[in-house]
Order: structure tokens, then sequence, then C-alpha cells
């Protein structure tokens, strides 16, 4: 006897199997093809904006799990404003320069970079990242993320380095920019420069120490000169304390 006949069951045209390897790539296939992410922001117009700047990965390699938890928690909460009345449009982007992209078209060059021009491995470089902005663009779109992708932004652009370079201009004209001194630390092996995060230093125990810096009355005005006159040019010192001992040698005062 078959006992599905007896009982009461509701009839729906779902499927039993979700099959959602293979559902998911056409359903993303008919957004695609329909326009779905220009239609929600023709619809948008006029309400209020809730934009997300996103910081771009590095176009440097397939993508892993760490770019999936980024992308998949930032489209949550782009797609929940837009839900909540926003007009919340994504724009993904690219990072194209960098030690990243340079390490890895060093080793695909191996031996052959010896005898390149700087020119010939920058442009190798710009190849190096498209390639992987189309490939990194197919698999954040096969997450099921929702965007502009068919107009990112890239700091490879030559538009996107002519705006910095402008904005750039724009603080030299108020003054904003000045030459001081500062430590650029440099990776032998890697032979370029490293940004501050990625120098890692070894554990050091330095003593803290008291030092007594002698004044020099000459010269001394305003509030030097009434102290000066209260000590009525005896000896006096400025007693300071410090933590990091080596840094005393290059003191000027």
């Amino acid at each position: 006897m078959n006992y599905k006949e007896t009982i009461n069951l509701p009839l729906t045209e779902f499927p039993m199997r979700a099959n959602l390897n293979q559902k998911e790539p056409d359903l993303l296939k008919e957004w695609d093809e329909t326009g779905l992410y220009q239609k929600i922001r023709d619809k948008s117009k006029g309400r209020p904006k809730y934009i997300l700047h996103d910081g771009p990965p590095y176009a440097n390699g397939h993508i892993h799990i760490g770019h999936s938890i980024n992308k998949i928690l930032k489209d949550i909460v782009v797609k929940s404003r837009q839900m909540s009345g926003f007009d919340a449009p994504y724009v993904p982007g690219w990072d194209c320069h960098g030690l990243p992209i340079e390490l890895q078209v060093d080793r695909d060059l191996g031996s052959k970079k010896q005898g390149m021009s700087k020119l010939d491995i920058r442009r190798r470089c710009r190849e190096y990242a498209g390639k992987f902005i189309d490939i990194q663009r197919d698999e954040f779109k096969r997450l099921g993320i929702l965007g502009d992708w068919g107009r990112p932004y890239l700091t490879m652009d030559f538009a996107y380095e002519a705006a910095t370079a402008r904005e750039l201009g724009k603080f030299f004209e108020k003054d904003a920019v000045y030459k001081g001194r500062k430590p650029v630390h440099w990776c032998s092996s890697c032979q370029t420069a490293l940004a501050e995060a990625e120098v890692e230093y070894n554990e050091k125990t330095s003593p803290s120490i008291y030092v007594k810096f002698k004044i020099q009355w000459s010269g001394a005005s305003g509030q030097g000169s009434v102290i000066k006159n209260i000590l009525k040019d005896r000896e006096a010192a400025i007693v300071i304390w410090t933590t990091t001992p080596w840094t005393i040698p290059a003191k000027e005062f």
C-alpha cells in the first residue's frame, strides 16, 4: 500500500532537492542578464544615500576564506540598508600596487628578471594585476555579491592616479605639505620599501634611565632669563627619565 496517497499533503512547485550547485549559477546569470543591480539603482533614485567605503583587496591571486568573509559581511550590510529604504550602491575596487603583487611577479619571472628593465617589470605587474582583477571579479560575483562590477575603481587606472596627484596638489597649494625626517624600512631580500605594519621586531629589554641635562644660560630670554636670575647663574640641570636609552646620543637641545 502507498501510504503517501492516504496523507493529505500540500502540493508545491518546489523540488525535493535544492541542487544549489546548479541553481545558484543560474540565478546569478539571471541577475546579470536582467541588469538587476542597475534596476535597483534606478528604483532607488531620490532615497537617502548609504555609502559603504570598501577597502580594496590586492589583485594578486585567487580569493580565499578571508576575502569571502569580508565581502559577504559587507554585502549583508549594503543589502540590509537597501531594503531599509536607502539608496545603497556598492562600487568594488582593487589595490593594484604594492609588495604582494611584486613578489608574485618576481616568482613568476625567476631569473628572467635580471635582464629586464624596471619599466618592463612594472608592465608585468600591471598585466598580472589585470589578470587577477578579472579572476577575482568572477569569484566575488559567484558569492552572490551585488555591485557595479562593470565599473570598479582600480588604483592603476590613469584617471585614478591623476585624481590622486590633483588632490596632493591641493595640499601643496594650502601649504599643508612639509618635508621632515622619517625612517624608511627596507627589505634586503625583496629589494623594496616596507610598510611599518610589515616590520616585526625582536623582543628586547632595556633599562630605564635618568639623565641630567646641564642648562646652557647663554642667550636665555623670556621665562629662561627669569629662571636664570632666580638661580643667579648657578649651575643647573634638567633631569629626564626615559625607557629608550639608545635615543640619548641623538638628543639635541
